[in-house]
């Protein structure tokens, strides 16, 4: 029962389903209508989230990587480059194409963090759950306010399955959320995003 719990949670809350649902979020919060909120959201989606879940269906497909979510920490190697090398074009195309600003930093501080967990990869394996839900849920309460702060709700669960299913020590769970909390932090603050 635990365990498929945790395999319930883990699939559910995992990190296309919480970065699509943050994007789709900011694109409606800072457009003036639901048609130009949606044209961001497709944009945003498509040179992001689509192009890594292709990646990843076809890397299980042909037997490269265990799974969707339970991947050793060399198997994810080619996907942190290829999301990486996708969220340096996406960063790069909402920039010029003046996409909303609250998009724009937020894809400038995911390029960031799957870079620096690329890196970390080589010889660590943080939790991209655990960072996903934790960097989301910090620029919802950031947007929002208090009001915003019932959602940390959702980290916990997330943090508990990613242990339960043994993918990753409490450690590595703590670390990546608390390393895409900081460079969220960093990069709203950088911009001016904070305190507007």
């Amino acid at each position: 029962m635990r365990k498929r719990l945790a395999h319930l949670i883990s699939n559910t809350l995992n990190p296309f389903i919480v970065s699509a649902a943050i994007i789709i979020l900011l694109a409606f919060k800072e457009t003036s209508g639901a048609s130009e909120a949606l044209k961001w959201a497709a944009i945003s989606l498509a040179v992001s989230v689509l192009p890594t879940l292709v990646v990843v269906v076809f890397l299980v497909r042909s037997k490269r990587m265990d799974g969707f979510f339970n991947t050793t920490q060399e198997q994810r190697n080619i996907v942190y480059l290829i999301a990486s090398g996708l969220g340096a074009i996406g960063c790069g195309l909402l920039w010029y194409l003046n996409a909303p600003e609250l998009l724009a930093v937020t894809f400038t501080a995911g390029l960031i963090s799957i870079v620096l967990f690329t890196g970390i990869n080589y010889f660590w394996k943080v939790s991209l759950h655990t960072a996903f839900i934790a960097a989301s849920l910090t620029i919802v309460i950031m947007i929002y306010g208090v009001i915003a702060v019932w959602a940390i709700v959702f980290l916990p669960p997330v943090a508990w399955a990613r242990i339960e299913l043994k993918q990753h020590s409490v450690t590595q769970v703590v670390a990546g959320g608390l390393l895409a909390v900081l460079v969220v932090l960093g990069i709203f603050w950088g911009f001016g995003v904070i305190g507007k």
